[in-house]
């Protein structure tokens, strides 16, 4: 009975994987999609979307399962707890790269970035891809420092988003409404995907741990750990 149930378990872990894997390669598309105008491409991109929601179903349904047959306790219970909070993130995340493949179709066939904003924007989906395979790292291999370094991260997409404000607020500004519009929301999205990533790390370095990750002062290290209540 207990090798099924570790076998429910270790089902929940590996979806969850798959779920980060599919996250990563949906924003990657998303943004080739964006800069080369590849219209099939960012098809393709809303099209999976709807495979990483089964994959958020099946991680939902598994949990809940576990959850009323088994009363599962300790380190398990934790499991099924992360991960019900970290299969949302990632849906989520996959929302966010369809949203980038959706700004693309709607500027086609003419590019949806810029000149101006190419090389800031061409930077968050650098950081947000690393971020993206640091949580597939941690979930396939769970540890509780490479969780935690996932807010560091997440300071240079912020840095980023802020650089991409001060182009569309500056003076020089000459692309017009339009452009400023999809790049706001592109950068709204590549830094909210960033954002879900720390969420989901900071619930793997609980998993790891017991204890939780605060925020702190600017100038500090950035997180810091506590008990869990």
């Amino acid at each position: 009975m207990r090798d099924g149930y570790d076998a429910e378990l270790a089902d929940v872990s590996r979806i969850l994987v798959a779920m980060a894997e599919a996250v990563r390669r949906a924003m990657s598309d998303a943004t080739t999609a964006l800069f080369t105008t590849d219209e099939a491409l960012a098809r393709r991109v809303i099209a999976a979307d709807t495979v990483i929601n089964e994959h958020h179903q099946q991680v939902e349904d598994s949990v809940y399962g576990l959850l009323a047959r088994q009363a599962p306790v300790a380190s398990d219970l934790r499991l099924l707890v992360t991960a019900l909070h970290i299969t949302a993130d990632l849906e989520r995340m996959g929302d966010l790269a369809k949203h980038v493949a959706k700004v693309g179709l709607r500027r086609h066939p003419l590019p949806a970035v810029p000149e101006s904003l190419r090389r800031v924007v061409a930077d968050m989906a650098a950081v947000a891809d690393r971020i993206a395979a640091k949580i597939g790292t941690v979930l396939a291999s769970p540890d509780a420092v490479d969780a935690a370094t996932l807010a560091l991260d997440d300071d240079e997409m912020d840095r980023l988003h802020e650089a991409l404000f001060r182009i569309l607020l500056g003076a020089s500004w000459r692309d017009g409404v339009e452009p400023a519009v999809d790049g706001a929301m592109l950068a709204r999205c590549y830094e909210r995907y960033a954002d879900h990533a720390v969420n989901a790390g900071r619930r793997m370095y609980f998993f790891v741990t017991g204890s939780v990750l605060h925020p702190v002062d600017p100038g500090a290290d950035g997180l810091v750990a506590g008990e869990a209540p």
